[in-house]
């Protein structure tokens, strides 16, 4: 099973409804980023910005961190978020945050990093209500509080946020903060897994295996582990391939068991390479080099 997921993204730029000093020029910014000119977003933002418009300001620092029509600059960046965040812009405050964390343009700080993610998990922001949570899961800035963890957890996964929802759905699962609850644990996985998150497939597929918390069923671990093993998941993939070796819920298929195993331990998964050699020995040359084909052109999906 994994552990909590880590998930610390920027907020990027954002097209607003709400009156600025000029719709117009700020407009003409956003639809060049859309289209790729970054230059011209800055010179639509940067005058705006320098007026005191928070989402320009915040719009100018996100071209700042990715170094789009300006120089990469994680401390201009800063400086941008800092003043759209004062000014109460809680996508600006959750940015602001993630650098305090990361120490990216500002010293390394989780007491700032968690005082500005919770002004904005206090306006609703998700990916911030997340992050505060993990602060508490950990005692990072704040004391650890497990309870408080599950109630920032609670609030983003019930938005959608999928990190949060396998966060939630291990708290669950391991019966930290709250009993356990594999019923529980499996549904929140279930919410994550179907927005495309690979550690949340890879657990629901591992509950289904073992029948916690929903009837046993290797079709349905076989159909969670592929869609994490093809989103190049080394563990999804090194249990799909120990299912197509003991032929659980598929028929035996030693060629896409070598496939699987060859694909995880080429991650340096040493179980997983041991594991294609046992398979190896039981398949001829043949079947070998066609395995290794079928490695060879695998894609990730998304």
């Amino acid at each position: 099973m994994r552990t909590l997921v880590r998930t610390l993204t920027l907020a990027g730029i954002i097209l607003v409804c709400a009156p600025v000093l000029s719709w117009a020029d700020y407009a003409a910014g956003f639809e060049a980023y859309k289209r790729g000119d970054y230059e011209t977003a800055v010179k639509e933002y940067r005058p705006l910005a320098e007026q005191g418009d928070a989402k320009a300001q915040f719009n100018l620092g996100s071209l700042y961190t990715y170094g789009r029509g300006v120089p990469q600059d994680s401390k201009e960046a800063a400086r941008w978020f800092r003043l759209a965040a004062v000014q109460g812009d809680a996508h600006a405050q959750h940015n602001l945050g993630v650098l305090y964390e990361d120490g990216n343009g500002v010293p390394q700080d989780s007491k700032e990093a968690a005082r500005w993610y919770r002004r904005a998990a206090d306006q609703g922001d998700a990916r911030a209500q997340h992050n505060l949570g993990l602060l508490y899961t950990y005692g990072r800035g704040v004391p650890q509080d497990f309870k408080e963890a599950l109630r920032w957890f609670r609030l983003a996964a019930e938005q959608g946020d999928p990190a949060a929802q396998f966060n939630l759905g291990l708290m669950y699962d391991e019966g930290t903060g709250i009993p356990q609850d594999f019923k529980e644990a499996a549904r929140w996985y279930r919410r994550a897994a179907e927005q495309g998150d690979a550690d949340a497939r890879f657990n629901l597929g591992f509950m289904y295996s073992k029948g916690e918390g929903v009837p046993q069923d290797y079709k349905e671990a076989l159909r969670w582990y592929r869609l994490a093993a093809d989103q190049g998941d080394a563990d999804a993939q090194f249990n799909l391939g120990v299912t197509y070796y003991k032929g659980r819920g598929i028929p035996q298929d030693f060629v896409q068991a070598h496939k699987w195993l060859n694909l995880a331990a080429a991650k340096g998964d040493k179980e997983s390479s041991d594991a294609r050699e046992r398979v190896a020995q039981k398949i001829t040359k043949s079947q070998i080099e066609e395995a290794q084909r079928l490695a060879r052109e695998w894609k990730p999906k998304k």
